[in-house]
């Protein structure tokens, strides 16, 4: 079956950086379009950033030019490069698999994905 697993969250200060990593298995991971998400405590969860087959991003407006989302297509990772951090961006992060080789803005709803990891903590400190 499909498992997903985070690692690389932590503790950090306000302007430092943190690398998640998403570990896939069970499924065809390339063919995969996958995300980043949030949720804060009494908060929705939120879309952060998705790359889709073609390694085409999308990012919400409030991590662009400080957030990259990659993937490794031969080891089955993906990967959120997050720099510039902001205490704003405390949350538990996840990682997500849509059933589809296509994603962008449109797509960046929770409900458009169907498997999802545990998650990983981020505390940024000010």
């Amino acid at each position: 079956q499909v498992q997903l697993v985070e690692s690389g969250g932590g503790s950090v200060q306000a302007g430092g950086s943190l690398r998640l990593s998403c570990a896939g298995s069970g499924f065809i991971f390339y063919t995969y379009c996958m995300g980043w998400f949030r949720q804060a405590p009494g908060r929705e969860r939120e879309g952060v950033a998705v790359i889709d087959s073609r390694g085409r991003t999308t990012y919400a407006d409030s991590v662009q030019g400080r957030f990259t989302i990659s993937k490794d297509n031969n080891k089955n990772i993906l990967y959120l490069q997050m720099n510039s951090l902001k205490p704003e961006d405390s949350s538990m992060y996840y990682c997500a698999a849509r059933r589809s080789m296509f994603c962008n803005a449109a797509t960046m709803a929770p409900y458009d994905y169907g498997y999802w990891g545990q998650g990983t903590q981020v505390t940024v400190s000010s």
